[in-house]
């Protein structure tokens, strides 16, 4: 007798509406058991699951890649690691070490940013609050401030006047309609209401500020790539006005972010891989609507202005996974299958929107079945995954969830579940630990608990 085939258990699959389709099949399993070559399994067993594991290679190649796009179709271009997306310093420092200035939107931000060791003049400052004191220092420090209303524009006069200090540079934020994507108006000055050229005529009256430059952001997760060619049409065009009705020269026009990464958004049919511009389909209609916008500039003999961009996701996203473990199975009531994983919305805050992919640590046996995912927080909104094919799950098996890298650090919440470790797999193979897991230590060092409530059960009191 041959060999026998190993005994898989019978399933049947109920048909329902919205399922798979002539459109659709199942996709071939793929496994993930290493990153960069080292094994994700020795991993856990060191450091624990769940567990974040950072490519330090993917983060350098992928910031390269952007700049490189942008670099040879435009003479000088700026890259500004957006802190909000990831401020772990081993991923801030890796971004700065290739070159990346620090953009943040906060005073903690900025105090991180200089804590890192960045200095001032390497630091985008946003935001639509800037606390005064650290406003200040950045005045002092000589960092690129965007001024997003005229309280703030007040407060940094105010600022340059108590150092004596006259023409500091400072830059706006504008916004606008550019007809694909949703005007993310409560930010900066609009331009078609006629705020922005009053912002601009109000620093031009100043002799303690000087205008340099233009910042927008559009959206996030921009897929349209229509919308960045009007931005940069509506930024040229403002630029040009502004120079020519106050004589002050914009040194650099601030596109932002909002370049999407290859994750899934829940309700979008077709793959990231078919839905998502590359770094070079966004430089080249970002560069090319600029060059026809500032043609008549260059014919004047003027330079051009230093191209700026805040792109986070899309260099950090698919540079990090969340490894998590099976604690438990069960049957719905509708007949599908459910798995409970000791990672979910706190630790997976993107999980909201995205249908992350999903790959076991090896090869698994069974037929697939539909099934959902479910952290194990005491929260019905705690979904993983709503829906996604998967073999029959063990206890204990580890499965990569990815990408992981954009929000989930810097918007994860310390809720039910202790935070879990983050390392880095360095781009010579080493992991190094960049974020220790929270203990109840953690959680208690800010704690106070008065004297006089102290003790939980006073003595004397009734069983």
């Amino acid at each position: 007798m041959g060999d026998r085939l190993p005994w898989t258990k019978p399933v049947l699959t109920p048909h329902r509406m919205g399922g798979l389709n002539k459109f659709g099949d199942l996709r071939t399993q793929v496994h993930q058991s290493d990153i960069d070559g080292v094994e994700i399994a020795p991993l856990l067993e060191q450091y624990g699951s769940p567990l974040f594991i950072v490519s330090a290679k993917t983060l350098r190649e992928n910031v390269r890649r952007l700049k490189r796009a942008f670099a040879t179709r435009w003479p000088r271009v700026r890259h500004g690691w957006s802190y909000k997306t990831n401020y772990l310093g081993a991923v801030c420092n890796v971004l700065h070490q290739e070159g990346s200035w620090a953009e943040v939107v906060s005073g903690f931000e900025y105090q991180k940013a200089r804590a890192l060791g960045v200095p001032g003049s390497r630091i985008l400052f946003n935001g639509p609050w800037k606390p005064n004191e650290v406003l200040q220092q950045a005045i002092e420090e000589g960092a690129t401030i965007h001024i997003d209303h005229l309280d703030e524009l007040y407060a940094i006069e105010n600022g340059a006047r108590k150092l004596g200090r006259e023409s500091v540079p400072v830059g706006i934020r504008l916004n606008f309609d550019t007809g694909y994507t949703d005007a993310w108006s409560r930010f900066g000055f609009n331009i078609e209401s006629g705020a922005a050229r009053d912002a601009v005529q109000r620093i031009a009256a100043s002799k303690w500020l000087k205008l340099t430059g233009l910042h927008s952001h559009i959206g996030t997760f921009v897929l349209e790539l229509r919308a960045y060619a009007a931005q940069a049409k509506i930024m040229a065009a403002f630029m040009d006005a502004t120079e020519r009705e106050t004589g002050c020269t914009i040194e650099y026009l601030d596109i932002g972010g909002g370049f999407a990464s290859r994750n899934a958004l829940q309700g979008v049919y077709l793959p990231p891989e078919q839905m998502v511009p590359s770094f070079e389909q966004y430089a080249e209609v970002i560069t090319d609507t600029l060059l026809e916008a500032t043609r008549g500039r260059v014919a004047s003999g003027k330079p051009l202005p230093v191209l700026v961009l805040e792109t986070g996701r899309a260099v950090v996203d698919d540079a990090e996974i969340l490894v998590t473990s099976v604690v438990g199975n069960k049957r719905l009531p509708d007949g599908r299958r459910a798995a409970i994983l000791d990672a979910g919305v706190n630790l997976l805050f993107t999980a909201y929107w995205y249908n992350h992919e999903v790959r076991p640590l090896r090869p698994l046996e069974g037929i697939a079945e539909e099934t959902v995912l479910y952290g194990p927080l005491c929260m019905n909104i705690d979904v993983v995954r709503a829906s996604v094919m998967l073999p029959p799950l063990n206890i204990g098996e580890p499965l990569a969830i990815r990408p992981a890298g954009a929000y989930n650090n810097t918007q994860w919440q310390q809720f039910i579940q202790y935070r879990p470790a983050i390392v880095m797999v360095t781009a010579e193979g080493r992991v190094e630990l960049i974020r220790a897991a929270e203990q109840l230590e953690t959680i208690n060092a800010l704690e106070r608990v008065p004297e006089s409530i102290s003790q939980p059960f006073p003595q004397g009191l009734p069983e």
